[in-house]
């Protein structure tokens, strides 16, 4: 049975076209998949469906939406929600100040009666924290998800935030359509797959999902059906079954699309370090360092995995002095202040956050700014001295993003443009092209393909052993994706309870990798 339908769906933004005509059609309990390049129209679609205030400010769209055979119109996304739809959000819509239990019970919160209440109306209810707590612990619990619900959700892993967010929808009683936007993004593989699992268990509840992903081999694992956009139009569409993960990349970008792996560099002991870490301690909650010792050769690319909570992302953070930091980090034989950002840079050692909102980007300034703030700041790049008087030499900026633009291949309407307004994955472009913009020696990079389609992936990717192979950058690259680092990396450390686990090759079996990322000895299986 049909549960909900998309007929002729169009947008245009300031007379750019960024949907034409997309029809899409899903049964009661189908997982269907949505899938494109960034800038190809799902998050529009997505906000179309879900009644985003952005779509009727900007003059509403055209074609109608039907659930269970009536017509269905949200202007906001309270009438989503009061029609069974839920939506988790590629970037993040929780409150950094409330407790785990208020983002997922707000606007739901749970009440009792008083005696106020009884006299003078439902106003006076006082809260029911404890059928809050129950309810939120219920829903955690239905994503296998060990954390404490009254935590507050500022300084959480972003990988933790996600799960909040969906144990958020999940704990609503009306739910009909659940949209998930990139939800496994900030997973590793094996938080990934216990989350697909967690999908397909609410699909046999009777939940439609239109799950929308860059990672294809999701969508073949989970969906039944999927729908593929291409410069806002319906490409493709097809029964999961009947297409392959390479016809679904070809049919996203339009042509051929092949990952290979770089070639190693290789290094000897008597090779210079550029960076030494030791008895690093970082405080950053979620991903706590607790001592690490590490040696990075100039020129490397080092990998850092391991399981979400376990630290990995501490270590870049700690380095650059976004968390309270103990140890030393030595450059180039010269010991650096610890917990100081700016002395970081001055150093040449660059950061591109995982958190590409929070720190990453200056929202309502527009892209060629972005791009070019931390530079002047930091290398007074792209200033003009008039006698004491010092001015941004803004045809510079302008000049220097159109060139980034173009070689980011970054989707934008021009440089001008605010990057609240970009694509998840666009605005992951503009932030590397910001810390490439600082020309650095060392390029701490954490996960740098969060949210970007394939295409913009193999450039990513590509673009980072470029700047190795032939500009000697020397990159350390965070990724939860444990493919990625084995495609790009030299060697790969990886991460267990804050501690260094083990260094190994990218050529390592599966095996090894998988029971060093638990913890557990690898020297049996390395000796044999």
């Amino acid at each position: 049975m049909d549960l909900f339908k998309v007929e002729n769906i169009s947008k245009s933004y300031s007379g750019n076209q960024v949907l034409k005509d997309v029809s899409i059609t899903i049964g009661e309990g189908e997982i269907h998949g949505l899938i494109g390049e960034n800038g190809a129209g799902k998050s529009t679609l997505m906000n179309i469906i879900f009644g985003m205030p952005v779509i009727h400010n900007t003059g509403g769209y055209d074609g109608k939406m039907y659930i269970n055979g009536e017509e269905f119109n949200p202007k906001t996304p309270m009438d989503a929600m009061e029609n069974g739809i839920g939506m988790v959000h590629q970037e993040f819509m929780l409150i950094p100040g409330f407790t785990i239990t208020e983002n997922i019970k707000l606007n739901r919160e749970n009440t009792r009666p008083t005696l106020s209440s009884r006299v003078l109306g439902k106003k006076l209810e006082r809260l029911d924290r404890d059928k809050m707590i129950e309810d939120s612990k219920e829903a955690l619990n239905k994503l296998s998800m060990d954390i404490q619900e009254s935590m507050t959700v500022k300084g959480l892993p972003v990988g933790y935030m996600q799960f909040v967010e969906i144990a958020r929808e999940i704990d609503k009683k009306n739910l009909k359509l659940l949209i998930l936007d990139e939800p496994t993004a900030v997973l590793t593989e094996s938080e990934a797959e216990g989350f697909l699992k967690i999908i397909k268990r609410l699909s046999e509840m009777g939940i439609a999902i239109l799950f929308i992903t860059h990672r294809l081999e999701e969508i073949k694992q989970i969906t039944d059906n999927i729908t593929v956009l291409r410069d806002g139009q319906k490409v493709a569409q097809s029964s999961t079954k009947d297409i392959s993960t390479v016809d679904m990349a070809k049919a996203m970008v339009g042509r051929d699309i092949e990952l290979t792996s770089a070639q190693r560099n290789e290094f000897s002991d008597d090779d210079p370090n550029i960076l030494e870490i030791q008895d690093l301690v970082v405080d950053m909650p979620g991903e706590r360092v607790k001592g690490i010792n590490l040696k990075v050769k100039k020129g490397e690319i080092l990998g850092i995995g391991g399981l979400a909570g376990q630290g990995k992302i501490g270590i870049a953070n700690g380095i650059m002095g976004l968390y309270p930091t103990k140890g030393k980090i030595i450059k180039d034989g010269k010991e650096i202040p610890l917990n100081n950002p700016r002395e970081m840079l001055k150093n040449d050692v660059a950061f591109l956050s995982e958190d590409r909102k929070g720190v990453g980007l200056l929202l309502d300034e527009s892209i060629d700014y972005n791009i070019a703030y931390t530079s002047m700041e930091i290398q007074e790049r792209f200033i003009k001295a008039l006698g004491p008087i010092k001015l941004m030499d803004r045809r510079g900026v302008e000049s220097h993003a159109k060139k980034m633009i173009e070689d980011m291949d970054i989707r934008c309407t021009s440089s001008k443009q605010h990057t609240r307004y970009l694509s998840g994955g666009n605005q992951q472009k503009v932030c590397i092209a910001r810390a490439l913009t600082l020309d650095p020696e060392v390029l701490l990079i954490s996960e740098p393909t969060r949210g970007i389609d394939i295409g913009a992936k193999k450039l990513v990717l590509d673009t980072l052993v470029r700047l190795n192979r032939e500009e000697g950058m020397t990159i350390i690259i965070t990724s939860s994706e444990l493919a990625e680092l084995r495609q790009v990396s030299d060697r790969i450390a990886i991460i267990t309870d804050g501690k260094l686990h083990s260094i190994l090759s990218p050529d390592s079996p599966d095996e090894v990798f998988g029971l060093a990322m638990g913890g557990d000895d690898i020297s049996k299986v390395v000796e044999s």
